[in-house]
C-alpha cells in the first residue's frame, strides 16, 4: 500500500446507480420482470450459498481496503445478501484499471440484508465484504466453472491505496 489514498464512499443500491454494472431483480408483478436475463455461455448455471469474511481484506480506519477486482466473461452473476451489511466495489465491463486516473471508474455500494443484484458479464467486482460483522452470507447464482473464468486485476500495481467507506 502507498501513502496516496483513493477514498470510495459507498452509495445506496438503486436501479439507476447500478445500471452500468448490472441490474436489480424486480417483483414478478412488475412490468419490467423478464426484460433482463441471466447469461451462461457455458450452460453451467449453478446455485449455492457463499460467505465472505472480515479477515479476507485489510481494514482502514473506518473502512476496508480494496486490493483486487475479479470478473467473469462467460456469465452473469446474481447475488442476494442474506444477513449482514456489506460493501462491494465494481467497475463497468470494458474498464481498464492501470493508472490512478482509471480509479474514477470504481464505485462502491453499501448492501443490506435482502439486497439482490445481478452483475453484467465482465463487470469488475470486489466483495461483498462485511461492514461490522465477522461474515456476510450470500445467495449466489453463477457459472459452476467460474474458477476457469475468473480474471483478476491487481490494484496494488496502481500507486494508490483504495479505501472503501460504508454509509454512516
Amino acid at each position: 500500500m502507498t501513502s496516496a489514498i483513493h477514498a470510495l464512499r459507498a452509495e445506496s443500491l438503486t436501479p439507476e446507480r447500478w445500471a452500468p454494472f448490472g441490474w436489480l431483480p424486480v417483483r414478478d408483478t412488475d412490468p419490467r420482470d423478464g426484460q433482463s436475463r441471466l447469461e451462461f455461455s457455458w450452460n453451467d448455471v449453478h446455485l449455492n450459498v457463499i460467505a465472505h469474511f472480515a479477515d479476507e481484506t485489510p481494514r482502514a480506519d473506518g473502512g476496508l481496503v480494496c486490493q483486487m477486482l475479479f470478473r467473469h466473461l462467460t456469465h452473469t452473476q446474481a447475488i442476494m445478501v442474506l444477513d449482514n451489511d456489506a460493501v462491494m466495489v465494481v467497475a463497468a465491463p470494458g474498464t481498464c484499471l492501470a493508472s490512478p486516473d482509471d480509479l474514477s471508474a470504481l464505485h462502491a455500494f453499501h448492501l443490506k440484508a435482502k439486497d439482490a443484484f445481478v452483475l453484467h458479464r465482465g463487470t469488475w467486482h470486489w466483495g461483498p465484504f462485511p461492514v461490522t460483522a465477522d461474515e456476510v452470507t450470500l445467495y449466489n447464482v453463477q457459472g459452476l466453472r467460474y474458477a476457469e473464468d475468473n480474471e483478476s486485476c491487481d490494484l496494488a500495481t496502481i500507486p494508490r491505496t483504495i479505501e472503501v467507506f460504508p454509509q454512516a
